[in-house]
Formats: structure tokens, sequence, C-alpha cells
């Protein structure tokens, strides 16, 4: 039987709230910060280290706090992905960030390769982005331009696939990661 939410706060109050004899932050900020976005998860060890100091769990939380309070304040900066699917043979069909704000759909239209940017509207400070249409643009690890434009209604934005290689090859090539970042509207 799964924890219910009632649960999981008592618990997270029994660890937060407990104190041990020399804690301190075990941790840097920078790894919290990777384990946060996804882009790095924790070690074994580290995951007994943090369980294992309440100063340093406390530490994880106010980051965990300050990272959602941007994230409603409007203050998005960006987000990074990785090519992580093994090679299977088929086209890549979906990448998604790290913090799972955005994913980008690669779609065969009739011979044309489209490449759609996609919001999620259940992302942290999806709302406001939303409401804002702001531009945006996709880069891959290289920093060359996938796509840029506005966001739709739908919180989407669509393009041609620019490059030659197909997508999987052309991230593979440039670092095998991407970013969404707030951009320019192109001159059209």
């Amino acid at each position: 039987m799964g924890m219910t939410e009632l649960d999981r706060k008592l618990q997270a109050g029994a660890l937060l709230g407990r104190r041990v004899e020399s804690d301190r932050l075990v941790l840097a900020d920078a790894v919290l910060g990777q384990a946060l976005d996804g882009s790095r998860p924790l070690t074994h060890g580290e995951r007994a280290a943090l369980q294992a100091s309440p100063l340093t769990l406390r530490r994880l939380r106010h980051l965990a706090q300050s990272r959602r309070a941007q994230g409603q304040a409007g203050a998005w900066r960006g987000s990074r992905g990785l090519l992580r699917a093994a090679d299977s043979g088929a086209g890549l069909t979906l990448l998604r960030t790290d913090d799972g704000m955005w994913r980008l759909h690669f779609v065969d239209a009739g011979g044309a390769l489209s490449v759609i940017v996609q919001l999620d509207p259940q992302a942290a400070g999806a709302a406001g982005l939303l409401a804002a249409r702001p531009a945006i643009a996709v880069r891959d690890g290289g920093g060359a331009v996938v796509l840029e434009g506005r966001l739709d209604a739908d919180g989407e934005c669509e393009g041609p696939w620019p490059f030659a290689a197909l997508p999987a090859a052309h991230f593979q090539q440039h670092g095998a990661r991407f970013e969404v970042i707030p951009g320019m509207q192109p001159i059209t």
C-alpha cells in the first residue's frame, strides 16, 4: 500500500526536524541542484549521506522551494535536456528537458520532418509562460538553432527540421544535448 500525502508530510517533518550532533552540509549546492533538475541522480552514497544529515535535507528543501518560487514568478531562464535513448533503429520521435517543462516532438509530415516544442501545462511556472506566450529558441549542444518562434495559445511552437541529418544523429553529433531558452522572435 502506498503512502498518503499526510504520511509523506509526517515523514518529511520527522526527517527535517531531527537534530544530529555535529551535523553539517554534506553535499554541495551544485550536486543538490543537479539532483533537483534531474541532470544527475544522486549516487547511493550521496543518498545515504543526505538522509543522515537533517541540515542537508533542509538545504535541499530550501533549494527546491526557491526553484518553485522562481518558476511561479515567471523567472524561467531556460531548460536543458539530454539525448538519453539508445539507438534502437527506430527514428527519434520525442525528447524531454530534464526539468520536465518541455517536450520536443519530431514528426514526419509527408516526407518533410518537422519539430514541435511543447510546454507541459503541469510544469511549475507553465501557467505564467503560457499566459505570456514568450518567444523561445531551441538550440542543440553546439549552439545551432533548431527552432525559434513564439508559443501559441496551446503552448506549442512548430517549424521545419533545419538539418540534413536525422534528429538522433544530429543531437548525437552535437554533444547529445539541447536547450530551450527564452529567445527573440525571428524577423519574418
